[in-house]
């Protein structure tokens, strides 16, 4: 399954202002054979204080299990704005989730951070089940996660 998200919808919060360079970005998201139900996965951006900066993909639709992604609740306070645009169908098991976009050449290699947050109906809720780095050493390397993710890759 791929999605391919808009640019204007992710990069808006995650571009510098007044026309910042931009490259492209894929973030593969494969899950685990957990056998349950679909689920919902989030990805999000912290700065190297760790203050949110923005949702990049939400698979999920239904706003009552958004409570269940407690990191990325937490961080934007779950406000419906946050994800406007910028959801799908939640992910099967064994499923993999596909998205690509253009993101601020800034915020490469400076502190930034991708957080994915899961959860499943009548399962675990797996808050920064993953943190990859948005560095360029990190490129290409999947990172496992602790919950339902078998791994993230994030390609320059």
């Amino acid at each position: 399954m791929k999605f391919v998200l808009p640019a204007v919808a992710a990069t808006a919060a995650l571009m510098a202002p007044a026309l910042a360079e931009a490259r492209p970005v894929t973030f593969e998201t494969t899950l685990k054979a957990y056998g349950g139900n679909g689920a919902y996965v989030v990805l999000y951006v912290t700065d190297a204080a760790g203050a949110y900066k923005g949702t990049l993909w939400m698979a999920g639709g239904k706003a009552k299990y958004h409570r269940h992604l407690s990191g990325w609740q937490r961080a934007s306070g779950g406000r419906p704005a946050e994800i406007d645009g910028i959801t799908g169908a939640s992910i099967g098991s064994g499923k993999t989730l596909k998205i690509s976009l253009d993101l601020a050449d800034a915020m490469i290699d400076a502190g930034y951070k991708v957080h994915v947050d899961t959860a499943v109906e009548d399962g675990m809720d797996n808050p920064s089940e993953v943190v990859v780095p948005l560095a360029a050493a990190a490129s290409g390397k999947p990172v496992a996660g602790k919950g339902y993710i078998k791994s993230l890759t994030i390609t320059f």
